[in-house]
């Protein structure tokens, strides 16, 4: 079994970085991660033409022919994924001693990142799937398989081959499609190796029984197959759990991850431990095409755990990798970019979540205080944000677990500073503010002072530059009132908002 200091997730937790950074820190590690994919390898033939008029010899649409294309599907396109998005792929699967096989084998040979460990049966036919698509929609699917147990002799084959594959992986992906390779040996062998080696084991399951996964880390079925092996529905947030709950008491899994579409994800964090659940909306911007996404989804959360990311961050990751990959047509793969510029794209949506009104501010602080959080709060105009500013940020946050950031409205600005103030309005500067890694919360209050924002929140700590004598603090005797401290922070020199705004000024007369 994996050693509680190589547990998922450690690395970050002691490093204690910011969310945004942490995700791309995960993500710039996925280059060194090597992750083995095994289970039912398929090739994904989708044919693209038009449809102008419906045929006069029966009421079906006539498909005129374009174009083809042929990409790895099933397991190939888990591990296809995992090398788009930069990491190390090992595909192990089975493949027929036909034109699809040596299709499929080609492309896996073609992907860079991506290396094939295919074991070939003469008497088994490669399984292919052909999907027809017009003006961007699917109008039918073709598929040629043969699902049916393995020979004695391939699958000890598969046994070797899941031996040498193990050798330095960080993790092992069981994707099964119910194609007859993830039969109890093969999955028996892989659990046994990652044990040995200390591995991730994360599987994509099917079927109604999912006792045969027992001892894996995570699980990641989809709302039905999680609907079926627990015998609760996902239709809502509350139910997702219980459906959770039960499948980590039958697996013994660590954590378990039911992607429930429309509906975004159900994490169940710690199974065998605190049981936290977190429920992810789902990222998606616009559906071309869902082929794949769960492929996309085991690929991203294996990365992301290998990576040595918490479940709940690597399931944010997974989630985010899903939306870019339904926005594409056909079984597409995720590249490493793609998924840098959806962290940047999510973390800025994310901000406006920490702007909230005082009510509010209230809530989430007393909720931080419940779970012995001590919450800091500091305030100011913060007109044109400069590094003196990021310094006090940083100093008041390591003063406590949770800081609070109120702002002064503009008309409050304008009834201290003058007419010409302030440079940014309020919107501006609160969206500004809520992008900085040690801010939690942002308040704006339209008075001259913070009064009402301290009695209303009682800060642990009560922050202001040492530009500031104890004396001249706002709400200093209400803090010290209840038991709380005021703490002036040094300030870095040579940064002021006057001075930039007074210099921006001359330069603009100097260029006139």
């Amino acid at each position: 079994m994996r050693s509680k200091s190589n547990r998922p997730g450690r690395h970050y937790q002691q490093k204690g970085i910011s969310a945004l950074s942490l995700e791309h820190e995960i993500v710039s590690a996925f280059p060194s991660q090597r992750i083995v994919v095994l289970g039912d390898v398929m090739l994904d033939r989708f044919v693209f033409g038009d449809v102008q008029r419906v045929s006069p010899e029966a009421p079906i649409p006539i498909f005129r022919f374009g174009h083809d294309d042929h990409v790895l599907g099933g397991a190939g396109n888990v591990a296809r994924n995992v090398a788009r998005m930069g990491g190390q792929a090992t595909l192990i699967g089975v493949i027929g001693k036909d034109v699809t096989g040596r299709a499929l084998a080609a492309a896996a040979t073609r992907e860079a990142g991506l290396t094939p460990s295919l074991a070939t049966d003469a008497r088994r036919r490669t399984t292919l799937k052909t999907r027809f698509v017009a003006q961007g929609q699917q109008l039918l699917r073709v598929d040629e398989e043969a699902a049916e147990p393995l020979a004695p002799d391939i699958s000890q084959d598969l046994r070797q081959r899941i031996e040498i594959a193990a050798d330095g992986a960080n993790a092992i992906v069981l994707s099964d499609y119910a194609k007859g390779v993830l039969t109890e040996d093969s999955i028996a062998s892989a659990l046994s190796a990652a044990r040995r080696r200390g591995a991730i084991v994360v599987v994509d399951p099917k079927g109604r029984d999912f006792r045969r996964y027992a001892g894996a880390t995570v699980i990641t079925p989809n709302a039905s197959e999680a609907a079926q092996a627990s015998g609760i529905d996902c239709d809502s947030d509350e139910s997702a759990s219980r459906a959770s709950r039960a499948i980590a008491d039958i697996t013994g899994c660590s954590a378990v991850v039911i992607t429930r579409g429309a509906r975004g994800m159900t994490v169940l964090c710690e199974a065998q431990g605190s049981g936290r659940m977190v429920h992810l909306p789902t990222e998606v911007r616009q559906v071309y095409d869902v082929s794949g996404a769960g492929d996309t989804v085991v690929a991203a959360l294996a990365l992301a755990l290998a990576s040595g990311a918490p479940i709940d961050k690597a399931a944010q990751i997974a989630n985010l990798a899903a939306g870019i990959a339904v926005g594409k047509v056909g079984t597409a793969a995720v590249e490493a970019a793609e998924l840098r510029r959806a962290i940047n794209a999510s973390a800025v949506l994310a901000h406006d979540e920490k702007i909230v009104g005082l009510e509010t501010a209230v809530s989430i602080a007393r909720s931080w205080r419940l779970h012995d959080k001590r919450v800091v709060l500091t305030n100011g105009c913060f007109d044109l944000l400069h590094p003196g500013h990021i310094g006090l940020l940083q100093k008041a946050k390591a003063l406590g677990d949770k800081l609070i950031v109120a702002i002064n409205s503009d008309e409050s600005i304008k009834r201290l500073k003058g007419p010409s103030r302030p440079v940014q309005n309020e919107a501006a500067r609160a969206v500004v503010m809520a992008s900085i890694a040690p801010v939690d919360l942002v308040v704006i209050f339209a008075e001259d002072t913070p009064i009402e924002v301290i009695e209303a929140i009682r800060p642990d700590v009560l922050v202001k530059g040492a530009d500031y004598e104890l004396d001249q603090v706002a709400g200093r005797d209400i803090v010290e009132a209840y038991g709380g401290r005021v703490a002036l922070v040094p300030l870095e020199k040579g940064h002021s908002t006057t001075d930039a705004i007074r210099k921006a000024a001359a330069a603009s007369v100097e260029t006139r």
